[in-house]
């Protein structure tokens, strides 16, 4: 099917069916989303939701304590953000239940780009996914339940339709009042359209921003007179009225109102009573007019603040249903998060050094979280991603310690995704003749920015102090593993040599003999042996030789029994294997005829090189990346 058919169906499918008021009432009989309100429509659109058992992986059972929590695929694409999403399905859950929460607004309150305004967009569009029904022609989008009396009419529609008689309450609209008279009281002559919330069509869906306190008034929501109708109408008649608000709009939908507190109080009354009452006023004097909607609303934090400390918006609080939207305080999910923000960009193909998204994420996590007490905030920052830190820092706490330290605001203030996301577009175009990005470059970036900013001085230090407390040793060990690694495959042969004349030294020693050198006849006693064991040992640091030997000893006694009477490989014990490899680079000049760029002395180190460039190539650098940080690397280690 080509792109212009498919968008014919799709049109085609989501055009307005024309009924009876019977033949809906028939509808209503067997399908309940004939007369489901917003909220338990918005239910049906975001769909059950997966469960997921967090014992049974190691990280999640570390941040989520072996719950089993639930994730719902819409909204898989909001990395961290499992309890706002969770809260805002509860909330659509009760109000859909009819409970308290169906006379609140949905508020959002979170931190500057911290993903308020995208749920809010996810919203609306899964309010556009299921259908709903209206009396045709009706300004406000009403239900046809809307024509019956609640007290005369209710109880024969639940016994003859199954319609339960809550769904029966919404008055009528002046408009539909208007034509009943025409009608002459004959309801049938209604007829009732099937109608596909629309964001293009402002059906179901509309959104209102704050205007300032001189100009704006309530008819960016309840409508006005339009005045080229006086003409032929009385300004109080229904015909004469422009039903163009954001109530009117969004009845059986969804109102988005953006920073619905900057906007003047006077603007806000008609909300309370369309969300208690279902109903609101004009701004003529006519009946109300229904509603029966979700109203949607963000903010950033100062502007609730300010608007809570006001005594005189008492009723109003009451009436606010908040849900916190946080930044994302695990590195894991902040990463997914500029994953996803680079795809959609055309540095999506851009090569990106190995450690550049963590490096940046781990920046903006520890500018969110608060710094703990008798322990480090970098320690804190990992527990919070489900890193099992106990044997690398004794004094981390646990998950529920920290969280419960920091208290209820944690990640409602520090660096947002957008600032992130600034810095990473500077470091990916920092290279004027290459676009890619990798942590040394945006190292340099994050500090020039920081500087740039002209936070306040304490935070400034504070945000420098990350960056070389944590973020540069951390990185100084991750290109010197990543380079040591690409070095050691080209170097397997001499690691293998280590390796075994370290295993035969051990078993040796403890068998208290001598070794016969079978080349040179060179006889080694004991005390010569256990030197020669600690050139390998010393280096690594291990505090007791003796065990060391015994156990490396035993491993390979038994995997020889697996691999014909041979020694296995240097690589396949990790606590000899790490030894070897500080071994190997306690000098680090033996690393240099490799990977340093200068011109090569001999051609075997010139064919080494061209493989150690390769490997760092293969595992996600570019030619000129692998230049730059190798060089940025032995700078470093030489002026420690």
């Amino acid at each position: 099917m080509n792109i212009l058919q498919q968008f014919q169906n799709r049109y085609e499918r989501t055009q307005e069916e024309e009924f009876s008021l019977e033949e809906y009432l028939e509808i209503c009989k067997n399908d309940p989303s004939a007369y489901a309100t917003a909220a338990e429509r918005l239910l049906i659109a975001i769909g059950e939701p997966e469960f997921v058992d967090t014992s049974r992986d190691p990280r999640l059972s570390r941040i989520f304590s072996n719950k089993v929590i639930k994730r719902y695929p819409e909204f898989s694409e909001f990395y961290g953000m499992e309890d706002a999403v969770e809260d805002i399905v509860s909330f659509f859950r009760h109000a859909a239940q009819g409970l308290e929460e169906k006379k609140q607004i949905l508020y959002l309150l979170g931190p500057v780009g911290g993903g308020k305004s995208s749920l809010a967009e996810k919203l609306k569009s899964l309010m556009q996914k299921v259908p709903f029904y209206a009396i045709k022609g009706s300004p406000v989008n009403e239900s046809p339940l809307g024509l019956f009396d609640p007290a005369e009419d209710a109880t024969i529609l639940e016994e003859e339709y199954g319609i339960p008689s809550r769904y029966v309450k919404n008055i009528m609209s002046p408009w539909a009042v208007k034509r009943l008279h025409e009608y002459g009281g004959d309801i049938s002559k209604f007829r009732v359209v099937k109608l596909y919330p629309s964001v293009l069509d402002q059906i179901g869906v509309s959104k209102t921003e704050p205007g300032d306190d001189n100009n704006q008034d309530i008819s960016a929501l309840v409508g006005k007179v339009n005045i080229r109708m006086l003409e032929d109408y009385s300004q109080d008649d229904p015909d004469a009225y422009s039903f163009s608000g954001g109530l009117c709009k969004a009845n059986q939908g969804l109102l988005e109102f953006v920073e619905m507190f900057k906007a003047p109080i006077k603007v806000l009354h008609p909300l309370l009573t369309a969300t208690q009452e279902g109903n609101y006023n004009t701004t003529e004097g006519m009946s109300s007019v229904p509603f029966d909607g979700v109203i949607l609303a963000h903010s950033n934090e100062s502007e609730w603040q300010t608007f809570r400390n006001n005594k005189h918006n008492e009723a109003f609080l009451d009436r606010v249903y908040i849900v916190k939207v946080p930044y994302c305080v695990r590195v894991t999910e902040e990463v997914e998060i500029y994953k996803k923000l680079l795809k959609n960009s055309s540095l999506a193909g851009a090569p990106c050094a190995p450690d550049t998204l963590d490096m940046l994420a781990q920046f903006s996590v520890l500018s969110r979280i608060k710094e703990p007490e008798n322990s480090s905030i970098f320690s804190k920052m990992r527990v919070y991603d489900g890193q099992n830190i106990k044997d690398t820092d004794p004094k981390a706490k646990s998950i529920q310690e920290y969280r419960d330290a920091a208290g209820v605001n944690e990640g409602m203030d520090g660096l947002s995704t957008r600032f992130a996301f600034k810095i990473l577009s500077k470091v990916f175009n920092f290279d004027t003749t290459e676009v890619a990005a990798n942590p040394v470059h945006l190292l340099y970036v994050i500090e020039k920015q920081v500087e740039q900013e002209q936070f306040a001085p304490e935070v400034q230090e504070r945000y420098l102090r990350f960056i070389k407390e944590f973020l540069a040793p951390h990185y100084v060990q991750f290109i010197g593993k990543e380079i040591q690694t690409a070095y050691l495959e080209s170097y397997s042969e001499y690691g293998q040599n280590l390796f075994d004349r370290y295993v035969t030294y051990a078993d040796l020693w403890i068998q208290d003999q001598e070794f016969r050198d079978p080349e040179t006849g060179e006889i080694l006693d004991r005390s010569s042996i256990n030197e020669e064991l600690e050139k390998i040992e010393k280096p690594a640091g291990i505090s007791n030789p003796k065990d060391f030997r015994n156990e490396v000893v035993n491993f390979v006694l038994r995997a020889r029994a697996n691999n014909q009477g041979e020694n296995p490989s240097w690589l396949s014990y990790e606590k000899l294997r790490s030894v070897i490899e500080q071994k190997m680079f306690s000098n680090t000049e033996d690393l240099l005829p490799v990977i340093s760029f200068n011109p090569k002395a001999s051609q075997e180190d010139q064919n080494k090189h061209k493989q150690f460039v390769e490997r760092m190539v293969d595992r996600g650098y570019t030619e000129k990346q692998v230049r730059l940080l190798a060089e940025w690397y032995l700078r470093v280690r030489k002026s420690h």
